[in-house]
């Protein structure tokens, strides 16, 4: 089969899947539909890897391959097809996807297990799936569009899964809300782009940006157009991946189900943004200014969230934040070209976040919904599982050798040093937020596991799993209706749940291993597969190494291993010495106060935007709307209807007298007016 035809059926499979789940799930028993909505998304990697041999039988320069099912709109120069792209960039998506978002639906069977949503939590998986790959293998904006939307939607629904908790579907509504506005961003982005090339094709965006770049200005032209579209389209990716100031929704995202955590933090959602970078770099060479806006808001954002990693307690949101800081490194590398890099650190971070989250999943399973760091601890020897997971891990998180995340994100941080002038500053920010990693993820790993053993521990230990048969609202006090709301009566954990081991098994291969795809100066797999796809870059240049490689890979190293030895002095072989440096540091509590209140970015944006637009709303609706609207002009026109509706009932008299008349009076009229024209 043809490489499009493959990608046909990536994206068949989950539509399948999510169609079984919706419309049979009175008739799926047992943990059936998490087995088809699995098996979907395991064909679907299948069809992957299916494309890519498939697309390695072409040239490298015959690599982008478009097939169309047919036209739906054709209008104004607007040529709009159902069409997909498979070139190396979209197949390396793929199968990114498709291979961890497999092993996560296969850990939601067990973790999901007595849920009385469990069909509808695999109908919605399998959507989220569907429209994450219709986003990657879209062949034109308009389809780039609706997948991107649609991801929003499902984004919503999963945050918002277990609906009868409040705080479930606040936090779904504000990451719709805020997804929104970047969906706002990509369509103005896009409607600048079809203005400045003429259409809507991404290809042939890319050709009529490279054919009209003027030689008198090389690649940077930095037309008007083409720069406000491109920053429009970093509107868009900021909100998707959780970029300051429009990541606020993704530590509340938290409210979902752990696998929901992991799959719309490792390998789809908030890589979106990083994708739609790379797939429109030609746009954005040609926008250098936007690039440096990516690049900056990307390097902030890696360090903001990485002090506030520092001092959250949640579990969960300690990892969210984590993703955020490695999304932050991703958009940063891919908008100062250092395109493979970007994207393979896209590729590792997807198996070790994933693990971490699964590794989450299974000691919030043993706590029985308990998600505090300061109620968890000593569960090293409870759950060695476990633990081993959150090690491998957090070791690949904090990018120490020979773990995948080393090869990856020095990588980029190499290529943003050797652009030089003001991106050393993004260098040396990469490497502090790269500090700031290792000390919040062992932080969290050493308060966990190590330490006195928690009454859920030692009942583990003694062979008992703890239960929570009547979970509680944590800020009530009240107990929580269990009909839908939470995993089970006893949570699953992956000593105990052979799908949970086997999933997270596979990741923790992934973690360590990935890396070796790509050693520096030996191999260079990514940027080979990958340079069909960005051939036309005038900033990518995989091969070009000089002496900050060696230094940077010793320094990433060397800062990775300082920072989990100074998390272990300070939470395990000094307990207290956190509590001892707020005070003791000048504005140590002020610090403090700023990183676990998220820098306010919360009430800030409450201050600046949703308190001004709710008092322009009430004042909009107490005016004009009920003032104008409804007294003039909708109670102006039903009076007017009203008052000829009496005149005709008035006319209607029931006399036959008077309609003789009225006829008579009529035909007189009638020939009255021929009269006086003759």
């Amino acid at each position: 089969m043809s490489a499009t035809t493959w990608g046909w059926l990536v994206l068949a499979f989950p539509l399948a899947g999510t169609l079984v789940s919706a419309l049979g799930f009175r008739r799926l028993p047992g943990r059936s539909a998490g087995w088809v909505g699995t098996g979907a998304i395991a064909l679907s990697f299948v069809a992957s890897i299916g494309a890519l041999i498939a697309l390695q039988g072409h040239a490298p320069e015959h690599r982008e391959l478009v097939s169309s099912l047919w036209s739906y709109a054709s209008s104004v120069g607007i040529d709009a097809k159902v069409s997909i792209l498979v070139d190396p960039l979209s197949v390396f998506m793929i199968l990114t996807v498709t291979g961890v978002s497999t092993l996560i639906h296969l850990y939601s069977i067990s973790y999901m297990e007595g849920d009385r949503g469990f069909v509808r939590y695999f109908a919605y998986l399998n959507f989220f799936v569907l429209s994450m790959l219709l986003l990657v293998l879209a062949g034109n904006f308009l389809l780039l569009i609706v997948g991107w939307a649609f991801v929003g939607a499902a984004s919503y629904l999963l945050i918002s899964f277990w609906y009868r908790r409040t705080t479930a579907t606040r936090a779904g509504i504000k990451a719709f809300v805020i997804n929104v506005v970047g969906d706002v961003g990509l369509v103005l982005g896009t409607y600048f782009i079809f203005k400045h090339t003429g259409t809507l094709d991404l290809l042939g965006s890319f050709h009529a940006v490279s054919n009209a770049a003027h030689p008198a200005f090389g690649h940077a032209t930095n037309d008007g157009d083409l720069v406000a579209g491109c920053v429009l389209l970093l509107v868009g990716a900021f909100a998707k991946s959780a970029q300051i100031p429009l990541h606020t929704w993704l530590p509340d995202a938290m409210e979902g189900p752990t696998p929901v955590s992991s799959l719309i933090h490792a390998a789809t959602m908030v890589t979106a943004g990083v994708y739609l970078i790379a797939r429109m770099h030609p746009l954005f060479e040609r926008a250098p200014a936007a690039q440096d806006v990516g690049a900056i808001v990307g390097a902030a954002t890696l360090l903001i969230a990485g002090t506030i990693g520092l001092a959250q307690t949640d579990i969960k949101r300690v990892i969210a934040y984590s993703t955020m800081s490695q999304i932050g490194y991703m958009i940063m590398g891919v908008s100062v070209g250092a395109y493979a890099a970007g994207l393979f650190h896209l590729m590792t971070h997807a198996f070790f976040k994933a693990l971490l989250f699964m590794a989450a999943g299974s000691i919030i399973g043993a706590m029985a919904g308990e998600q505090s760091l300061d109620r968890m601890g000593g569960f090293r020897r409870a759950l060695p599982f476990t633990y081993a997971s959150f090690v491998i891990g957090g070791l690949a998180l904090s990018g120490i050798p020979p773990f995948s995340g080393f090869f990856s994100k020095d990588e980029i941080l190499l290529v943003t040093g050797e652009r030089g002038g003001w991106h050393w500053a993004l260098y040396v920010v990469g490497y502090l937020g790269a500090l700031l990693t290792a000390i919040y993820t062992f932080r969290l790993i050493f308060r966990a596991f190590h330490g006195e053993p928690v009454a859920e521990a030692q009942e583990l230990e003694a062979g008992h799993v703890h239960h929570a048969e009547h979970p509680t609202n944590p800020a009530t006090g009240e107990v929580e209706d269990t009909d839908v709301g939470f995993p089970g009566p006893v949570h699953a954990i992956a000593e105990r749940a052979l799908p949970m081991r086997v999933a997270m098994g596979l990741l923790a291969v992934g973690a360590i291993g990935a890396g070796l795809i790509q050693i520096p100066k030996v191999d260079f797999v990514i940027d080979d597969f990958l340079r069909p796809t960005f051939a036309d870059s005038h900033l990518y240049e995989p091969h070009t190494r000089n002496g900050l490689l060696a230094l940077g890979l010793i320094l990433g190293t060397v800062i990775g291993l300082a920072g989990i030895a100074l998390a272990y002095r300070i939470w395990v072989a000094r307990p207290g010495t956190a509590s001892a440096l707020r005070s003791a540091v000048p504005g140590g509590r002020a610090l403090y106060r700023l990183f676990l209140n998220k820098w306010y970015f919360d009430e800030l944006i409450d201050a600046l935007v949703v308190r001004p637009v709710g008092m322009l709303g009430r004042f909009s609706r107490d005016s004009f709307e009920r003032l104008f609207v409804q007294d003039t002009l909708v109670g102006g026109t039903t009076g007017v209807v009203r008052a000829g509706s009496a005149a005709v009932r008035a006319a209607q008299s029931g006399f036959v007298r008077y309609y003789a008349a009225l006829l008579v009076l009529g035909v007189a009229g009638v020939g009255f007016y021929f009269l006086l024209q003759t």
